[in-house]
C-alpha cells in the first residue's frame, strides 16, 4: 500500500515486513497529555530546522491516521483530550512553546472550537515546505488509508508505506539531503518495542549521527518502561535532551500511564530553555493534583 502524493522523488528500496498488526489505536488518547509533550517538543524541533533553507527530510515510524476527530471518542467515553490539550485551549496566557504548539493546533480547528487534532504526520505537514520530504510508516490498514487520503492534498512531497518502521528508518539513513528528524513512538504494548527502540537507535548514530531524532516513550510501573531511560541516555551520543512528564510518582506495581518522556538527539539548543520555560504551566494544567514533575536532563546541548 504506497501512495505517492504531489512531486515523484527516488526512494530507497522497501524493506519486506509480514508483521501481524497491532491492536493500539491512538484515537483513543489523542491529545491527551502525552501529545501535548509531544508534539510541543516536536514544533519547536520543525520550526528550529526550517529556519535553514536545505531540504529536510521527516521520517515517522508509527504514524498512526494523522488527524483525529474527537466527536468519535467522546460519544464512546473516551476523553483523554480534556485534561491535554483542551486544558490549555482557553489558557488567556501561555509561555511561547505552549502558545507555539498550541497555534499549531488552532489550525485544524479554524472556527476556534476544539473538534479535532492533528498527529505528528499533519503537524509535519502543516510546518513543513514544499523542498522537504515526508515519509509515514503505519501497519494498520484503516489508518494507513486515512493517512493516504491526506497525503494527496499535502503541500509537501509525502509517502506512506505500510511496511515496519523500524526497518523503514534503517533504509532511509543516511538521507539523501544529509538533513533529517524521525519521530519514533510505538505503542509499547509489547516489551519486543523496547528492544527495537534501542536497537533503532542504535543503529541510526551509526548510519546517520547527526540527525535529529524524537523518542517518546510511556511511564509504566514495568521493569522495562523503568530501565529505557538510563538505557537511552547510555546510548553515546554527544547531544541529547531527556524530558520526563510525570502526572503522579511512579508505584512499583500501580496500574496506568504515570506520564510520558521524550528523548531527543541533536536537539535544537533552544529546547530545553523552552522546556523550563513551559515546565509551570505543565504541571499546573496537566497536573493540577500538585503531584507532577518535569524533570529535564541533557548533554552537549
Amino acid at each position: 500500500m504506497l501512495c505517492w502524493c504531489r512531486l515523484p522523488f527516488t526512494a530507497p528500496s522497501r524493506p519486506s515486513a509480514d508483521l501481524p498488526v497491532l491492536s493500539y489505536r491512538h484515537a483513543f488518547h489523542a491529545g491527551n497529555h502525552a501529545d501535548v509533550l509531544k508534539h510541543m517538543v516536536l514544533v519547536q524541533a520543525l520550526d528550529y530546522l526550517i529556519t535553514k533553507d536545505a531540504p529536510l527530510w521527516y521520517i515517522d515510524t508509527h504514524a498512526g491516521a494523522g488527524r483525529y476527530e474527537f466527536a468519535r471518542t467522546d460519544t464512546k467515553g473516551h476523553a483523554e483530550y480534556h485534561e491535554g490539550i483542551g486544558a490549555l485551549w482557553n489558557a488567556p496566557v501561555l509561555p511561547p512553546a505552549l502558545a507555539r504548539y498550541r497555534e499549531v493546533i488552532r489550525l485544524s480547528n479554524p472556527d476556534g472550537q476544539l473538534r479535532r487534532y492533528p498527529g505528528s504526520p499533519s503537524i509535519a505537514r502543516m510546518l513543513l515546505r514544499p523542498q522537504d520530504r515526508i515519509w509515514l510508516h503505519e501497519l494498520h490498514p484503516t489508518d494507513a488509508r486515512e493517512l493516504e487520503r491526506d497525503s494527496r492534498h499535502s503541500p509537501v512531497p509525502s509517502r506512506v508505506m505500510d511496511s515496519d518502521g523500524f526497518a523503514g528508518l534503517r533504509a532511509l539513513l543516511p538521507p539523501q539531503p544529509r538533513r533529517s528528524i524521525a519521530i519514533i513512538d510505538p505503542s509499547y504494548e509489547m516489551d519486543s518495542d523496547y528492544r527495537a527502540v534501542m536497537d533503532a537507535l542504535r543503529d541510526a548514530l551509526q548510519r546517520f549521527a547527526s540527525g535529529v531524532y524524537l523518542l517518546w516513550y510511556p511511564v509504566l510501573a514495568s521493569r522495562e518502561s523503568r530501565r529505557l531511560p538510563e538505557r537511552l541516555e547510555a546510548l553515546g551520543a554527544e547531544k541529547w535532551l531527556h524530558a520526563q512528564l510525570l502526572l503522579r510518582p511512579v508505584e512499583t506495581g500501580g496500574k496506568g500511564l504515570f506520564g510520558s518522556g521524550m528523548f531527543v538527539i541533536n536537539p535544537p539548543w533552544t529546547l530545553r530553555a523552552a522546556l523550563e520555560e513551559s515546565r509551570s504551566t505543565l504541571l499546573t494544567q496537566l497536573a493540577p493534583g500538585g503531584e507532577g514533575s518535569l524533570e529535564i536532563s541533557s548533554r552537549g546541548s
